[in-house]
């Protein structure tokens, strides 16, 4: 075992319409995916619901584990959108508006700007944007005291997808294929299980 061993890679997978059945998830298949394809695999998932409290409690274990989590869904502007406000709390950070998400904002919305589209834009103080492709609202990234980095994206996967892909891409290109791994099967003829 190395001193240094590579950061795990973890999911939480926010929504209420997730827990009860009326939407079905479609973002672990896609993760896991995706961090095959650099050589890289996922340590945990966690499905969490629009309670405010338990999602301040998993994203605190978050940044405090030391890993490299991927947080979906929540960061809307619709009432039951709490992900920016718990990610906040779990930080003990105020929220404001952040510079480069309130330009992209401006940028896709011109006149038809409104103060809920800028709210969007609101996340912990010292968070980064993630760019958003589809339509152009960031998602954003925070790192906590315990080393865990948390990233934030829509829970629409054809916004949180190219995003995630772009994460990897950017921040994470030296984990790539470092511990490259492989599942091999052994078949024993007559043997039980």
């Amino acid at each position: 075992m190395s001193a240094n061993p590579a950061p795990s890679f973890g999911a939480i997978i926010i929504g209420d319409e997730l827990l009860s059945g009326r939407r079905e998830d479609k973002h672990l298949g896609k993760v896991l995916e995706l961090l095959k394809a650099r050589g890289l695999r996922l340590a945990s998932v966690r499905y969490v619901g629009d309670e405010r409290p338990r999602l301040v409690q998993a994203l605190r274990e978050s940044f405090a584990s030391g890993d490299i989590v991927f947080s979906f869904g929540g960061i809307g502007a619709t009432p039951d959108d709490h992900t920016r406000q718990a990610a906040a709390e779990a930080l003990g950070l105020p929220l404001a508006l952040h510079p480069e998400a309130e330009a992209e904002i401006r940028a896709r919305f011109g006149d038809e700007i409104t103060p809920q589209r800028l709210q969007m834009g609101v996340y912990p103080v010292g968070s980064e944007i993630i760019p958003n492709p589809y339509n152009k609202i960031p998602g954003f990234s925070c790192q906590g005291a315990g080393g865990g980095a948390v990233h934030f994206v829509p829970g629409f996967p054809v916004m949180a997808w190219p995003m995630i892909e772009w994460v990897l891409d950017h921040h994470y290109p030296h984990l790539h294929r470092a511990d490259s791994w492989q599942e091999r099967s052994v078949i024993v003829f007559g043997a039980m299980e």
